[in-house]
């Protein structure tokens, strides 16, 4: 067929194929449907987005989460978000926190990039999750509440620092025992960065076997601290448990650090991938059945990376693990835009910015999608038949981060993927807006990288 043609056709039978969606501020009843139709039986739902800083990938994924979890049963949403800073959040949804709105419970995000968590959508979301909690009877009581957990790597020290916080309160004795295993970093507990080349270079011994053997310690004395700690004690002790396993593999990033990209990533992703499944685990364990839990990430980790140019570098991702691990237990869904407007920084450390959102390369998965007629839609990739077939040809894709700079952007923002394999369902809204940070105050913390560092997603 001349490329002429077979591009009018594929236009054509890709809005044959289109299922649109109502305009912003509705209901998207025909997309809820559909991913309520696919998710029976499901354990994880992946709902990934296109960018860290679009309104509408956050909006509908929270949309979509709250059908998940008060008509299917979903039990958490677990985050591509450090663990501490998650699990003040996850404590003010259950009721045990001091904090009295959702703003305060967000305040823990403080470092670059504050939007990504600290922001109007996901303000509504952890309001809405709380009263769902209290309106069901889980807010403080003896049923389990549906949580809010981070899966990420980066909280190092604040980790460290809740660990210590939980021993403190529990186990003194313990506690000034931790301290002193977790002083092996010594002057680079404030740079880790700085810790790994020292590492590298041989000038630092490695603290690999201080930081397992705390862990190995909690784990020891598991049963001891949960009869301590009274009715919450099981989740207490568990979210230290992660802070510990954190700080374990952490240290062990850090110390990869200057051993390649793909080496880090992927230690960064199997780290979510196994919180993922510890999570899992431990709240199968409290509500005696099958724990069902919603993801929030960017596409880059929930789609499969086998299905892109990331898995021929030989990088993996959550959507890659999950898939091969779960299979048919589990749903991918992605999210795609042509233009508008996004939150984004130019450099770390920067500031939010609104940046326009160039309009997408030629040949590009967003590209093909701006040309439909209807511009707000979803594709059914499981649903198989030819604009499936004709979505299987490898295209690029674009990825955007919390660093935007459209001046690089084929360099910086694309890579190459195959659709259909990659995710279940593609959400695109072929023009944005950018999502609204809430007043935060951005700085570094000690011992702690960016999130999302070095690749900004």
């Amino acid at each position: 067929m001349p490329r002429i043609d077979y591009h009018h056709h594929l236009i054509n039978t890709l809005q044959g194929a289109a299922q649109p969606l109502k305009e912003a501020g509705t209901d998207h009843d025909v997309l809820i449907h559909a991913i309520r139709e696919q998710v029976k039986g499901k354990q994880f739902v992946l709902i990934g987005e296109a960018s860290h800083g679009t309104a509408e990938f956050y909006r509908i994924r929270a949309e979509v989460s709250q059908h998940l979890i008060v008509e299917e049963g979903f039990d958490a949403v677990a985050v591509e978000a450090d663990w501490p800073d998650a699990y003040r959040v996850n404590r003010f949804v259950s009721g045990r926190s001091d904090d009295r709105e959702a703003d305060a419970a967000l305040s823990d995000f403080e470092r670059f990039p504050t939007w990504m968590w600290r922001n109007t959508e996901v303000l509504a979301f952890v309001a809405w999750l709380r009263n769902y909690n209290e309106e069901t009877g889980r807010y403080k009581g003896q049923q389990e509440s549906v949580g809010f957990y981070g899966l990420d790597l980066y909280s190092m020290t604040t980790s460290m620092e809740a660990v210590l916080a939980y021993l403190d309160k529990i186990d003194p004795q313990e506690a000034a025992v931790a301290r002193a295993r977790y002083g092996c970093f010594g002057q680079f507990i404030s740079n880790p960065q700085a810790y790994g080349y020292a590492i590298a270079s041989g000038r630092w011994d490695s603290c690999e076997q201080e930081v397992i053997t705390q862990l190995m310690q909690l784990q020891r004395k598991a049963r001891l601290y949960m009869e301590k700690d009274g009715v919450f004690a099981g989740n207490e002790y568990f979210s230290a448990q992660q802070n510990a396993e954190l700080v374990k593999n952490a240290e062990e990033y850090y110390r990869a650090m200057f051993r390649g990209r793909p080496n880090t990533w992927n230690l960064r992703d199997r780290h979510m991938f196994e919180t993922l499944e510890k999570l899992s685990g431990h709240l199968g364990s409290r509500l005696g059945r099958e724990a069902r839990i919603i993801v929030w990430a960017h596409n880059s980790h929930l789609g499969n990376a086998a299905a892109t140019e990331m898995g021929q570098r030989g990088e993996i991702n959550i959507g890659q693990l999950v898939t091969e691990k779960y299979a048919d237990k589990a749903l991918r869904i992605g999210f795609s835009t042509s233009r508008g407007k996004v939150t984004a920084a130019t450099d770390w450390d920067g500031p939010a910015e609104t940046k326009t959102v160039r309009d997408p390369l030629p040949g590009s998965y967003e590209e093909i999608f701006s040309q439909l007629e209807t511009k707000r839609f979803f594709f059914d990739l499981r649903a198989g038949g030819e604009a499936v077939d004709m979505l299987g040809e490898r295209r690029l894709q674009r990825a955007i981060g919390v660093i935007y700079r459209p001046e690089t952007e084929r360099i910086s923002h694309y890579f190459y993927a195959t659709l259909p394999r990659q995710f279940d369902f593609m959400i695109h809204i072929d023009k944005t807006e950018a999502v609204q940070p809430l007043p935060a105050i951005s700085h570094r913390r000690a011992g702690e990288m960016d999130e999302t560092y070095p690749s900004g997603l």
